[in-house]
C-alpha cells in the first residue's frame, strides 16, 4: 500500500527528474528573473526621468531673476505638468504590460508543465 508520503525515487530515471521537477522549476525561475530585470529597468527608467525633470526645474527657478522670468517659469510649469502626466500613464501601461505578459507566460508554462508531468508519471507507472 503507498500513500502520498511514501514516494519511491527509484521509479524515476534523471531525464523524467529533469521533465517532471528541475525543468519546471528552471523554466519559472527563468521567467521570473526576466519579468524582474524587466520591472526593475523600467522603475529605474522612470526614477531618472523624474529627477531630471525636478532638478531642471530648481534649475529654472534658480534663474528667475525678474517678474518676466516668473511668469514664463510658471507658463513652462504647464507643459512640465502635461509631460509628466504622459510620462505617468505611460509608465503605468508599460508596468501593466509588463505583469500580463508575464500572467499569460507564466499560465502557459504551467499549462505545459503539467502536462508533461502526466505524460512522464504515466510512462513511469508502465
Amino acid at each position: 500500500m503507498m500513500n502520498a508520503f511514501n514516494f519511491d525515487a527509484k521509479q524515476f530515471d534523471t531525464k523524467q527528474f529533469e521533465a517532471m521537477f528541475f525543468g519546471p522549476a528552471r523554466a519559472f525561475a527563468e521567467l521570473s528573473v526576466d519579468y524582474t530585470e524587466k520591472l526593475v529597468n523600467a522603475q529605474l527608467d522612470a526614477s531618472k526621468a523624474y529627477s531630471d525633470t525636478g532638478l531642471a526645474q530648481v534649475r529654472s527657478l534658480m534663474n528667475v531673476k525678474d517678474a518676466e522670468g516668473l511668469r514664463s517659469y510658471m507658463e513652462g510649469q504647464q507643459q512640465v505638468a502635461k509631460e509628466l502626466t504622459e510620462r505617468l500613464k505611460g509608465d503605468a501601461e508599460k508596468v501593466v504590460s509588463l505583469q500580463q505578459d508575464y500572467v499569460q507566460k507564466s499560465q502557459k508554462l504551467a499549462e505545459t508543465n503539467v502536462k508533461q508531468a502526466q505524460e512522464t508519471a504515466t510512462k513511469a507507472s508502465k
